[in-house]
């Protein structure tokens, strides 16, 4: 499941840049296409921050994101850094007491706040209001005639309000921008938006509400927690990715779910949970949810097996269940393990097992395969090479089945 997101640069009065748009794509085509613009935003969110990463894709620069009245009420945009994000009011959302409270409280957390595509109306009773809360105004250069610009410059001025003009084409209306008193200017003349992808790993099923839940508990449980995002493989691989960018990278490789939960926090797990809830995707996706039940089914016996090696280990956190669980991540991505593994923070040993290098995990592997082809002969001798039980593994495996089944 390919991913996109388009980025425009925005520059100065030097032509330096200074700060990127990030805008909504549905393929590989640099075109918008008419869409939910909820769901746009949310997707531009997670495939940024989650997928692609958005160190990659901003180079420490904050990101313009266009936000929708109902985004906004839902403060979604506080779940991100001031320095991260600018956020951009859409021109339909008309100036109201509702929106004013909205900027005032947003400019209070130190967030930037542009109003895109401003038109010029002095009749408006609240804009003057609303004004006091915002740093830039947005213009479209290619529609706004030279009347209106100097209007505007002389509304900007007097509320110590910056101006950004869009769709500049040539070095002349740069230049006439510049002596309109415009500071930022974005538009083909500088650069065209440079469409980047990456892959994502489709929800067949949600525990969202679950985790929710679970996290506003008085005296959250981080076991119960990491159990329900264990099941879901999506978010998982999505949390370790968030884990392996600059900004949280950890010193040492991650082994468990649970020990990922505890590195990023009960609100850097809620925000991220309270985002993709809004995202819809269940059933849209061109891979077999089959992939999905048996990458479960690995998960839940790779952990089975080794414990039943070291029973009497009080050590959780070996690898197993995140080894069976992203097994078979190269044919839901459609992209080489080898790559796949690049971008997340998982303890070596699970990586060569992952990698195909001969090592304890990539034996127990190994043994949950055979199983699953029903090559009885080789997963009686893996066992005893293992030294388990052959009737015990098989026990283990008909309650992962039914686990993996009860989830879905």
């Amino acid at each position: 499941m390919e991913v996109y997101v388009a980025r425009q640069p925005i520059f100065n009065q030097n032509e330096e840049v200074i700060a990127y748009e990030l805008l909504y794509r549905k393929n590989e085509i640099n075109k918008y296409i008419s869409f939910n613009p909820d769901k746009a935003t949310i997707d531009v969110l997670v495939n940024s921050f989650l997928n692609i990463g958005i160190s990659d894709i901003s180079k420490g620069k904050p990101c313009f994101i266009n936000f929708t009245k109902s985004l906004l009420d839902l403060e979604i945009p506080t779940f991100f850094q001031p320095y991260e994000i600018v956020i951009e009011i859409l021109e339909h959302i008309t100036p109201s007491p509702e929106l004013i409270t909205i900027c005032k409280q947003l400019k209070e957390l130190g967030y930037t706040i542009v109003l895109d595509d401003f038109i010029f109306d002095e009749t408006n009773p609240y804009l003057h209001d609303l004004i006091q809360y915002i740093d830039i105004l947005k213009i479209d250069f290619q529609t706004t005639s030279h009347t209106i610009l100097d209007k505007i410059g002389e509304f900007a001025k007097k509320h110590s309000v910056k101006l950004l003009a869009e769709k500049v084409e040539t070095r002349e209306q740069f230049e006439l921008a510049k002596s309109k008193g415009f500071t930022y200017f974005q538009g083909y003349f500088f650069a065209k938006p440079v469409v980047l992808s990456s892959h994502d790993i489709p929800t067949y099923f949600r525990v969202y509400h679950q985790i929710i839940e679970k996290i506003y508990e008085e005296e959250p449980d981080f076991n119960e927690i990491a159990t329900l995002i264990e099941k879901d493989l999506s978010l998982s691989y999505k949390l370790l990715k968030l884990i392996n960018s600059p900004a949280l990278r950890p010193k040492h490789k991650i082994y468990s779910i649970r020990q990922a939960l505890a590195y990023l926090g009960l609100k850097e797990i809620e925000k991220w949970v309270n985002v993709l809830a809004l995202r819809d995707i269940f059933g849209k996706s061109n891979v077999s949810i089959e992939i999905f039940y048996t990458s479960l089914v690995r998960a839940k016996m790779c952990d089975e097996i080794n414990k039943l090696r070291n029973a009497s280990s009080e050590n959780a956190d070996t690898g197993y269940f995140i080894l069976g669980l992203f097994s078979m991540l190269d044919a839901i991505l459609g992209i080489p393990m080898e790559t796949i593994l690049q971008e997340l923070p998982i303890a070596d040993e699970v990586c060569d097992a992952l990698l195909g290098k001969n090592n304890e995990h990539k034996q127990v592997l190994d043994l949950v395969k055979k199983l699953e082809k029903g090559e009885w002969e080789e997963v009686n001798q893996r066992c005893q090479s293992l030294e388990i039980d052959e009737h015990a593994v098989y026990n283990k495996y008909k309650h992962a089945l039914k686990w993996s089944f009860q989830i879905f």
